[in-house]
């Protein structure tokens, strides 16, 4: 998931990395994996470039807290600065990272669901990978192949793992978006916490749809990417 950046900290606080793999999961999108450094947390970002001259951008991570590896998922920009150079990275190749940092984080013990729509399901694989419990996860695409990792969402989850689909390709177990199928479920909890991220547009839309279902505003916590 790639985010702006809402300030450019200088070059010190970038530590020098190694590509170990990269992968296009489908078409213009991709998943970067790197040398773990760092320890971190589910629901973290990081900030990435290829080249110190390039500003970096922040992505969400889609490793888990214990894997071996840190890895991102994200869109090739054509227009870009950063992505189209990233697109041909090679295993050994250098790339720049900050630390793990950010609040999108799990509590203890506390029931919850999650709500995605595409690259948005980023920090969600990582809180599964890492072993957090949920009630539901709901993720929204346009087309079936944006899906991503629902192979491992489907293993872990089952029937807890909705995919609702706004297109038109017959991929989902919904058909529309996700805040159509929030819209007409009868089983939303107002005392658990819901996790949100994706555009702002599906956040400021389900916020507020949840809101006016009588979930308090403290409950819906969200993570909005660009």
């Amino acid at each position: 998931m790639e985010k702006k950046i809402d300030e450019y900290r200088g070059e010190e606080y970038l530590f020098s990395n190694t590509v170990l793999n990269l992968e296009e999961v489908t078409n213009g999108k991709f998943m970067l994996s790197f040398k773990k450094q760092f320890g971190m947390k589910a629901g973290q970002v990081i900030a990435l470039t290829c080249d110190r001259n390039i500003e970096p951008r922040i992505y969400s991570l889609c490793s888990g807290e214990y894997d071996s590896q840190m890895q991102i998922i994200f869109d090739l920009k054509p227009e870009g600065n950063l992505t189209p150079k990233l697109v041909n990275l090679k295993p050994g190749d250098r790339i720049f990272v900050s630390k793990p940092y950010g609040h999108f984080l799990q509590p203890e013990i506390a029931p919850k669901w999650w709500i995605a729509t595409g690259t948005g399901i980023a920090p969600f694989r990582s809180m599964l990978r890492s072993g957090y419990p949920v009630e539901k996860l709901i993720h929204g695409a346009r087309q079936g192949e944006h899906f991503y990792f629902e192979d491992e969402f489907k293993k872990e989850l089952s029937d807890l793992y909705v995919r609702c689909n706004s297109g038109n390709d017959g991929s989902g177990d919904f058909s529309g978006r996700v805040s159509q199928y929030l819209e007409g479920s009868n089983t939303l909890s107002t005392d658990i916490k819901y996790y949100l991220c994706g555009r702002s547009s599906m956040v400021v839309e389900v916020r507020d749809l949840l809101i006016a279902k009588g979930v308090p505003y403290e409950n819906i916590i969200s993570e909005i990417f660009f």
